[in-house]
Order: structure tokens, then sequence, then C-alpha cells
């Protein structure tokens, strides 16, 4: 199915122009080897820029090597077309030459080409062992042997680009071997040579540099049938350079990449239209997403920035299954969509998850995930959709040197948000966890809460307690009462000692969610202490707090729990901050952070 669908979005992208045609892939190259038409030396020219960036140029697909020699046709590494290596081992640089030199000879030896005579007389003459001798390699032979590609360029022109060479390299390509494999593709369905191996996977955090595999088998124990290596899974060359092409350019375009935990997260629509995965992106990742005007027409292309009413207007109405005009690009809540998640598995990519469904449908489940994180945010937090990566970064310790959720987490997440389904008790519980650590609820821990107990919770009165977006003042259960007063309580400190060091919250605000008996009699008598010097200091202040204490308390129809459930401690945390909320309601950013950090500088002892 994953295999079916990215050879799928291959070919609408080699309809578009925007994909290597089969036997072409992108590769880094470092220098240019420029030759006479005698197949002499002339000049090396280094490609990599001020800041040590290499550029990416399309060359005929590039050989997976694992061990004996595997040549690549006219890009390739020092050792292959110099017979030079920095691995101290010039015997096996010498053999990868010469097995350059035949393969060469072999594709272009025939061709009355004035490039390809030139490529050929350049291996004839080359002698590897004098080559750290040579005038011109010299001035460039310690960054060459750091490793990285070379090509040929012969009288101005790039030899893989001469229409003939590439004409004969792709009808090479399309041959099969010797030894080839003759097949039905599990992907097509057509007959055809079998890839033996796959081309590798680049970008996927947390695999080596030169790629891993999708589909791979090294041990007798996944094998069948006395088949060896990819003939398991019988999958056709075309089929497995095409979801390869397509998988690599996914990860590679940045602006269409998360990073969820351990997983590298790619997403794409089957027409191709980028405008999707525009959208997706900017309502799942939190990015600073454009929409993009004049993509296909004539003329540079304009990025708009999005702003988040745009995106909520977006899937307001895409989850209607209305259609959406995104500046001129009309997304259809119909259109067949993609999200796959991979992580890194030593040599291998696994698949952490991989979701496929209607844009539309998406769009719905994404909508009613954000409708139940809707919860009043501070003045000073500017924007409201708390992105999946803000969810599971909730979950982190901020003083970890690896700050990644749990790859479990990460996967039931992202089933919960696209497939509408209920969140992970995982979530939860590492959300609880760090409020118990940190003794902080800030606003997207709140938002989590909120939304886990409507979702995932049977009790009812916790759902109608807790699905508002402000204060509930309407509502009697109890954990969420105790999480309000909580917070009066704390208000009526701060409002009678300024500055106080060691707030009420510092010392009992876990002890109070979880076993409110042991502590709100003792916070009840403190706050008949700090009520006489408000009624003192403070006597109009002292009214109003006075009357709430006493609605808040007067809605108590049970004693102090003993203990508190998780569940009912959500309870309290939403009650606290909804409560707290009101109170910073309405006064400016500065203050509201002030207050919020509650005069940390310059503070007396209670």
């Amino acid at each position: 199915m994953i295999l079916e669908a990215l050879c799928s979005y291959y070919e609408t992208l080699l309809r578009r122009g925007e994909a290597a045609r089969p036997g072409w892939s992108p590769a880094k190259v470092g220098f240019i080897l420029i030759l006479s038409p005698q197949g002499e030396l002339r000049d090396v020219l280094p490609l990599r820029d001020d800041g040590g960036r290499v550029p990416v140029m399309l060359v005929p697909e590039q050989a997976k090597r694992s061990s004996g020699f595997k040549p690549n046709f006219l890009c390739d590494g020092s050792a292959y077309l110099l017979g030079l290596d920095s691995k101290g081992n010039p015997k096996r640089a010498i053999g990868c030459f010469a097995s350059s030199k035949a393969f060469h000879e072999e594709l272009l030896g025939g061709l009355p080409n004035p490039c390809a005579k030139a490529v050929c007389a350049f291996f004839g003459r080359w002698e590897p062992e004098k080559a750290p001798e040579n005038p011109v390699l010299a001035p460039y032979l310690s960054e060459i042997l750091k490793g990285g590609n070379l090509l040929f360029r012969v009288g101005g022109k790039f030899v893989h680009k001469d229409e003939e060479i590439a004409a004969r390299w792709d009808e090479r390509y399309r041959e099969p071997h010797a030894d080839a494999v003759v097949g039905r593709c599990l992907v097509t369905g057509e007959k055809g040579p079998i890839a033996r191996t796959h081309p590798s996977v680049k970008g996927v955090r947390g695999t080596q540099q030169t790629g891993a595999s999708l589909v791979s088998f090294n041990g007798d124990s996944f094998e069948s049938y006395g088949k060896k290596q990819s003939f398991n899974a019988p999958i056709s060359r075309r089929a497995a350079f095409a979801y390869t092409t397509a998988l690599n350019r996914l990860i590679a375009d940045r602006e269409y990449v998360q990073h969820m935990g351990d997983a590298t997260v790619v997403y794409w629509a089957e027409t191709g239209e980028r405008a999707y995965s525009d959208l997706f992106a900017g309502v799942t990742g939190g990015k600073e997403i454009f929409v993009r005007q004049g993509e296909g027409a004539a003329g540079p292309e304009e990025k708009i920035p999005f702003t988040e009413a745009i995106l909520k207007r977006a899937m307001s109405e895409l989850a209607r299954g209305r259609p959406y005009d995104l500046n001129g690009v009309v997304l259809l809540p119909g259109t067949r969509f993609f999200v796959l998640g991979l992580s890194p598995s030593a040599a291998r990519v696994s698949v952490r998850f991989f979701y496929q469904d209607s844009f539309g449908h998406f769009m719905k489940n994404i909508w009613d995930h954000y409708v139940r994180l809707q919860i009043e945010r501070p003045v000073f937090i500017e924007r409201e959709l708390v992105s999946v990566g803000r969810l599971l970064y909730e979950t982190v310790n901020k003083k970890s040197a690896k700050k990644e959720a749990q790859p479990n987490l990460t996967e039931g997440v992202m089933a919960a948000v696209l497939n509408g389904g209920a969140y992970p008790r995982a979530l939860y519980s590492a959300v609880l966890l760090r409020i118990r650590a940190e003794g902080e609820l800030p606003y997207a821990k709140a938002a989590v809460i909120k939304a886990f107990l409507l979702k995932n919770s049977s009790n009812k009165a916790i759902k109608e307690a807790v699905g508002t977006v402000k204060l509930n003042e309407d509502s009697n259960y109890l954990p969420y009462v105790l999480g309000r007063l909580f917070s009066l309580l704390e208000n009526i400190q701060q409002a009678a000692l300024p500055g106080v060091i060691t707030t009420v919250k510092d010392r009992y605000f876990i002890a109070a969610a979880t076993t409110p008996l042991s502590v709100f009699p003792k916070l009840l008598q403190l706050q008949n202490s700090h009520m006489k010097v408000l009624e003192r200091e403070k006597p109009g202040l002292a009214v109003g707090l006075k009357k709430q204490l006493g609605d808040l308390t007067g809605r108590m129809e049970e004693n102090f729990p003993r203990i508190m459930t998780q569940e009912e401690q959500g309870a309290f945390y939403i009650g606290y901050y909804h409560q707290t909320q009101k109170r910073y309601a309405g006064k400016t950013t500065e203050k509201a952070e002030e207050e919020k950090q509650n005069g940390k500088a310059n503070q007396k002892p209670v």
C-alpha cells in the first residue's frame, strides 16, 4: 500500500516535470574534472560555496554499494574516477578505477561522440600511481580525498548531459542484466526485471548519511523458498526506483518534513499539488507556511504568509466538505492525501505509521481535535492552535539532553488526531507527570488535559465541567470546584502579601490535586490570616474575595476527597486554570505576565 502510493506519486511528479526519469537521481557534486578532447585533465573546478554547501545535480543513478566494485556512470568518487582514496588501501582504489574504466569503455567505446571519446581517452591515459604528482590535481587533492562526487566536462559541456550519451545510458538502464530475475511486480502487477536491491532512502533523521533501506533482507531467517535479498518481495526495478525517488524528494523538501519524537513525517496529495501539503503543515506542525501564488504560471512565484485565520477558515470549510480557494489554488475535500512516518532502525528505515484518507476527512478530524483543545489562552500567547509537535513537546523534560517524545507516543497521538480516535493514555499521564515535576500549568498542557478528558473520559460530569473554553461558573463538580478554590486561595495570598517568595502554589499545588484532604484544611486556615490583612489594608478587595470564597465553598456538597483519580486531577487542573485566567482577563500583556511570574525578585518570606 505504501509503495503503491509512492509509485503513483512518482508518476504524478513525472508528468508534472518535477521528478527525474528512471535511471537518473540527484547527487551532491563537489568537483568538476575538465577534460580536453584528447582526454587530458586540463583543470579541476570546485563547486563548494563559501558556506561549505555542495550543489545537488541530476546524474545517472548511483549504485548501492555494500561490497565488491560497483562503478557509477560519469559521476563517482575519487577511488573510481582517479584511483585514489584516503582510506589507506591503494590496492582497492586501483581496483575501483579498473572497474570504472571497463564500465565506461563498455558503454561509450563504440560511440563516435567527442565527449565519449574524451572520457574513454582519459581512462586510457590516466595513471593512478602518478595522480598525486599531477600539477592540475595537486591543489585540490586533499579536498577531493575527503569524499564527494566528481563529474566530467568536455568543451564546456557536462558529459552526462550530452543527448547521445544520455540516450545510451537510458538504453542501458532499460536493458535487463544477464543475470536478471524476471517476475511479476507486487506493486504494479506487471512483468519485468526484479530489483535485487533497492535504492537507499536518504534524510530520515537518525539513519546514516549514505541512506538506509525501506525494503531489504539480510538474513536466512527472513528469506523464504531459497530466495535471496529483495527477491523475497518481488518489486520491479522501475517500481523500486519510483518509490525511492518519490520518497527521497519528499524528505529532501524541508518545507514538508516534520520531526515528531524519533519519526520523520512526510505527506503528499495524490495530485502533486503542493498547496495541500502547505495547509497540512500549517495545521499540524505550526510551521511558518506560505500561500503560493503563481505556481505553474508564468512569472516568479509569490509567497504570502499564512495567518491563523486562514488556517482555521480553510480547515472549517474543508471539514464541511466544501472546496476552499487558497489564493487561486482550489483545494478539494475529496482529494486523496497520505501521511507517512519513518523511524531509524540501524541501516534500515522502519514504518512508524501510514495513513491515507480524503483530505477533507483529515481536515475534519484535525478540526475536531482543535475544537477539543480550545481553552482560554493568556494574552501574551499569540498563537491559538497548538501543533501536534507542541503537544508532544509538553511530555518532555525540558532539562533533558534529548528533547524527544517517546516513539509510541508519537504514533498514538498522530492516530488520534488524523483518524479521530481516542488519545493515548500515555499522553495524559506524561503531561500530569510534567506538571508534578515542574509545578506549572501552562496553556498547552491545560489544552491537552481538556482535549483528553473530552475525548477519552466516560464521566459525563467531568466532560460538562471542563468542556467550556472559559470559566464554567455553573459547574458544581467537586474536583473542578477545588481547582477554582485553590486558585482563589493563591490570589488571596498574593493580594495580602505582594512579593511573597514561597506561595501556596509552590508548597501545595500538586498535593491539592492528588490528596485534597491533606491540604485544603490547612489552606483555609491560612487564608483566614491573609484575609485579616486584606480587611485592614484593602477592605474593598477583601469583600469581593470573601464573596467568591463563599460561592465556591457553598458549591461543595461533599467532603474533601482523600485521593483523586487521574481524571479527577485533570478536572482540578482545568478548574485552577480557568479561574486563574479569569483573574488575568482584560489586563495588558506586560501586566499579566508580570503577575504570572508573581514578582520573583525582591520578595519577602511568608
